[in-house]
């Protein structure tokens, strides 16, 4: 069967007594948890929103069917620069009225909804989990049952021990599991952790009881249902030293705290043996770590063997990260074993930022100066990335890392920000239907990889049946024009479209009208086009879970209400741009409107000379050239700062700049994108990019019709010789 479970599935077309029908739970949030930044209605019944950890909020509820719901914000004008609502594979876009949003909800999920490409630590965030009610509490006189109300309390329970935790219970402190075992934790409850750890230095390491939300040492077999971690100080939310057997089922984490770092979801230091499922995770690192142990920073703490990790799954889950990896393992001068790592039928909703020492990924595997082991089959597969930063860097001292697979990787709205790496001691990597949009990666310049150090080269898995691809006509269209989308023809399968307005059809040819210019993210309001979210999913009549029997494919298509005519020059054009440097210590983009420049010049690309000057703005104008009418997409990634403006609009911008950490040098790479409705010809191009803490000039990629991303070529720009435009 398809990886992704049909529950999931989001559907708007069923009738409104569906809704109307469904029975709504949600237990009281105490005082003080309570939040006002939200208001929250599911079916018309108000539910408590709760403060979680950082500017985060959430809310818990159960449903027994389909749901309408509505999120009004208590900040004016929250809403107005959209609304992103994750994981995006299920096709949500919501109604907007004001300081209220509204969309239908099929089925349970766990959702993030937060503003478009607001998603690092201090950004206001709510998560919404949607369940269904949990089991009654068992009819068993030995389970310690907890009621609905605040416990100022740690857990401890002792082995054999079954604990309920009733919706609406909510424990101030931790859940220890020392040296126990078949242990079971069933319910719906909640434990709130904020602890004494300094918020300055990294303390979170240590294995002690009430030292994380979850903490367990030698624990064996133990079982964790519908239980919420929220996690305010920084420490480890979750951490498992030689235990094994642990099940983790409907597990939802929160996690934040000010200083963004040392803020683990899960990690294993030694043992293994476990199962997560059906969870969610947001972290302030890494969100998934094992090492074979750790006693603190000394070389002598960190060259200590460490105890073998094996036998890990994750599937069916949500996992965000403000920083740092999905997946972390190794470390420098650790020794230890592991193996049989799984991460499959997954959500990617935030995948890291920058670098420390090794830039972040799906997966960072840290085997550095003098770290010893073997290291083998870990598995990714079926998973979708979004706001993500790049896809693997593998590193490995001795003797070995083998057997890495990495399959149906679909990041299909963003290209990756940073290269991914393979260095040193790696074999039998193999990248099997990796997918940016509906490009296939098949080379290492296609994922992109660089190979060093020794490292075998990486195995790309050749094209295959049934593969997801798809067009579109009219290539050019407004708002409730129609649409035929037409996909690449796979014998026997089946043919799934969410088009990112809300909607969705079946069949290899579908026509669609889109509603508006807003897109799927309501953002498209300034520039009069909209770029909505078309996915299309094709599977075999088998079902089966593996990359040659079921794909997706994705794209943006931007619906135009507003166009931009090119314009017409008087006086010859030369290639390329001019350029300008306003020397300055700025620490983010300024307003270059109120600056002087001090000299200038002409390039054929984004590249400038500062002259000698490390600490400087650059701006580029001149003309871009269009091949053809229609919605094209712009995006823009700069380290220090960056802006595009095309026809006297702001199109993207980048920033404010993100400090990578660990002492790497420079800014992290931050990213933006915007649409316009541009006719074919010359268009007035302006492009500013800070130089204050990195190396590099920003870059430009686009796409539109029958042009697929790809960097904006030298070829495309031009400028005057003189200051003269006309319409």
């Amino acid at each position: 069967m398809l990886g992704f479970r049909p529950l999931f599935v989001v559907l708007l077309a069923l009738p409104a007594a569906a809704y109307a029908a469904s029975r709504v739970q949600a237990a009281p949030v105490p005082a003080e948890m309570r939040s006002t930044a939200f208001t929250v209605t599911v079916n018309g019944q108000t539910v408590d929103v709760a403060h979680a950890a950082a500017s985060y909020e959430f809310v818990s509820f159960d449903v027994t069917g389909p749901v309408d719901i509505a999120i009004t914000a208590a900040e004016p004008g929250f809403w107005d620069k959209g609304v992103d609502i994750q994981p995006w594979r299920l096709g949500l876009r919501p109604i907007r009225q004001g300081q209220t949003i509204r969309f239908r909800l099929a089925a349970p999920a766990k959702l993030s909804i937060s503003r478009p490409g607001d998603f690092l630590n201090h950004a206001p965030m709510l998560f919404l989990f949607a369940g269904t009610p949990p089991p009654p509490l068992p009819r068993d006189p030995a389970i310690h049952a907890w009621q609905p109300g605040v416990y100022h309390q740690s857990l401890n329970p002792k082995s054999g021990e079954t604990l309920y935790l009733a919706p609406g219970s909510y424990f101030f402190g931790s859940l220890n599991l020392w040296k126990v075992e078949n242990v079971k934790i069933l319910g719906r409850g909640t434990i709130v952790y904020d602890g004494p750890q300094d918020p300055n230095s990294d303390e979170g390491w240590m294995q002690k009881p009430d030292w994380h939300c979850i903490g367990a040492l030698e624990a064996k077999n133990v079982e964790i249902d519908g239980l919420t971690c929220i996690v305010r100080s920084r420490t480890w939310s979750i951490q498992m030293k030689d235990s094994s057997g642990f099940v983790f089922d409907d597990l939802r984490v929160i996690g934040g705290n000010s200083a963004n770092a040392n803020q683990d979801g899960m990690d294993w230091l030694g043992g293994g043996d476990a199962i997560v499922r059906d969870s969610f995770l947001r972290s302030s690192d890494d969100v998934f770590a094992m090492q074979g142990n750790w006693d603190g920073y000394t070389d002598e703490d960190l060259a200590r063997p460490g105890h073998d990790v094996q036998n890990i799954l994750i599937e069916h889950s949500v996992l965000s990260t403000s920083i740092s990896n999905i997946v972390r393992a190794g470390w420098p001068r650790k020794s230890f074993n592991s193996r049989n790592f799984t991460l499959r039928d997954s959500d990617i909703l935030h995948a890291g930022i920058g670098a420390c020492g090794q830039t972040f990924g799906l997966l960072g595997f840290w085997g550095a100066d003098g770290a010893k082991g073997d290291h083998s089959n870990f598995t990714f597969e079926n998973l979708f990335l979004d706001n993500w930063y790049s896809l693997v860097q593998i590193e490995r001292s001795e003797p070995a890392l083998h057997g890495f697979t990495f399959r149906n990787i679909w990041a299909l709205d963003q290209p990756p920000l940073a290269d991914s790496t393979m260095m040193g001691d790696v074999a039998d990597v193999i990248f099997d239907n990796i997918k940016y949009g509906q490009t296939r990666a098949a080379t290492d310049a296609g994922l992109p990889l660089v190979v060093s150090g020794g490292a075998q080269p990486a195995h790309f898995i050749a094209s295959h049946n049934p593969v997801a691809a798809f067009t579109f006509d009219p290539p050019v269209f407004a708002p409730k024009e129609n649409v035929t989308f037409t996909a690449q023809p796979s014998p026997g399968a089946q043919y799934t479209w969410l088009f990112g307005d809300g909607t969705q059809a079946h069949g290899r040819r579908v026509r669609h009208r889109f509603p508006d210019a807003l897109g799927t993210q309501l953002d498209g309001a300034k520039n009069g086009s909209g770029r909505f979210r078309v996915l299309l999913h094709v599977e075999d009549r088998q079902g089966h879970q593996d990359s040659a029997r079921q794909d997706w494919a994705g794209q943006g298509v931007v619906a135009v209400a507003k166009w931009h005519d090119a314009v017409e020059t008087v006086g010859p054009t030369l290639p390329g741009l001019a350029w300008q440097i306003y020397p300055g210590e700025w620490t983010e983009l300024p307003n270059l409107a109120a600056e002087h420049w001090v000299f200038n010049g002409e390039s054929p690309n984004l590249h400038a000379d500062p002259q000698g000057f490390t600490h400087y703005a650059a701006a580029w104008d001149g003309l871009i050239d269009i091949p053809a009418d229609g919605g094209y997409t712009f995006h823009l990634l700069a380290r220090d700062g960056a802006r595009l403006v095309i026809d006297g609009v702001e199109v993207a911008k980048t920033g404010p700049p993100f400090a990578q950490v660990c002492r790497s040098p420079g800014n992290a790479m931050r990213y933006d994108r915007g649409s316009l409705g541009l006719r074919a010809g010359k268009h007035t191009f302006h492009l500013e990019g800070l130089h204050s803490a990195s190396q590099g000039s920003p870059r430009l990629l686009w796409e539109g019709p029958a042009l697929p991303l790809t960097d904006v070529p030298q070829a495309a720009y031009s400028h005057l010789r003189q200051d003269a435009l006309t319409r």
